[in-house]
């Protein structure tokens, strides 16, 4: 094959495919809609099963949902009459992929399914199959071509039930009220929790937030920075409000200000007044986004009262491997 027939090739596979997912826009309905209530009616979890590329796509399926709030695994057809229908119970819901809707392996789980009462949800391109008539929902995923020669490789189909298993997963969520604050919760590690971070996870709280009164004498106040060790100290006023900041840099200033005489003056007279501030409940990236355009390595963490909850460094933003 020459260059061009390699882009042309691969332009091909990528227009079939988008026209596949783009088609099931238009038969999306009812069944859609009772699909996505009974999933989020479960008791139990949600069990998908396929086979062969059906599988792989129902492994994914499987994980989507799991992390966006609905509790689901993935067990294999094949694996499951030697034993793994124990996992099954009458409580769970089935999500079976089958293009053909005639897979072996799964046909033969049809009658169990039946016998225990469990709720079955068909993704497949043949509405007349086996596995659709025994389906309580069954959700049209077919597609007019494959991708490939001869029309026979699981190409654009396998990536219209992909779609369309992102499709539930998502509007199961929403349905769900599944926030990204809970999505947070069970993506600690990688890079999708690190951007849901809030800075209430990382402030530093309580006695190591270095703070100082309006009156206090510069001697203490910069005792307490060096103390903290973070470079700066909070000001407050006589009732307990910030009042403003004293940085590092603000040392340098008032040193070149007020010379010898920098010791006679008070933390009022050197701080800076109304720093910028950000909310506990807000995303860590956004304070690192503050610090990067405000050229400050420290963000007071301010309450609605204007006390201060905490104080989130440079160094705290560092250690989450953000960036």
């Amino acid at each position: 094959m020459t260059k061009k027939e390699i882009i042309e090739t691969g332009r091909d596979v990528l227009a079939t495919e988008s026209r596949a997912v783009a088609s099931l826009s238009r038969v999306l309905g009812e069944e859609f809609v009772q699909a996505v209530n009974l999933i989020c009616r479960a008791k139990t979890r949600v069990i998908v099963i396929g086979m062969g590329k059906s599988g792989l796509v129902g492994r994914k399926l499987a994980a989507t949902l799991a992390s966006c709030g609905t509790p689901a695994i993935f067990i294999h057809p094949a694996e499951a009459g030697h034993g793994d229908l124990g996992m099954i119970l009458k409580e769970d819901i089935v999500i079976a992929i089958s293009y053909s809707g005639e897979t072996r392996e799964v046909v033969g789980l049809l009658d169990f399914f039946k016998r225990i009462g469990v709720k079955l949800i068909a993704i497949t391109g043949a509405r007349n199959s086996r596995i659709a008539k025994y389906s309580n929902i069954v959700l049209d995923a077919r597609v007019e071509k494959e991708a490939g020669p001869g029309n026979i490789i699981p190409t654009a189909s396998s990536t219209a039930a992909l779609a369309l298993g992102d499709a539930l997963a998502i509007a199961a969520m929403k349905k769900k009220g599944f926030s990204e604050k809970d999505f947070a919760v069970v993506h600690p590690k990688g890079q999708a929790g690190l951007k849901l971070l809030r800075v209430e996870g990382l402030m530093r709280r309580g006695p190591k937030i270095p703070c100082v009164r309006v009156t206090t004498p510069m001697k203490d106040a910069i005792e307490e920075m060096s103390e903290k060790k973070i470079g700066m100290t909070c000001v407050l006023d006589e009732t307990g409000l910030l009042a403003g900041v004293i940085t590092d840099g603000d040392l340098r200033r008032m040193l070149g200000r007020f010379k010898g005489n920098l010791f006679k003056k008070t933390a009022g007279d050197c701080m800076t007044p109304d720093p910028i501030t950000i909310d506990k409940g807000d995303l860590a990236t956004e304070a690192l986004n503050i610090m990067e355009e405000k050229k400050i390595t420290s963000l007071v963490i301010r309450n609605k009262e204007g006390r201060v909850d905490g104080i989130i460094h440079l160094h705290d933003l560092w250690r989450t491997e953000m960036f």
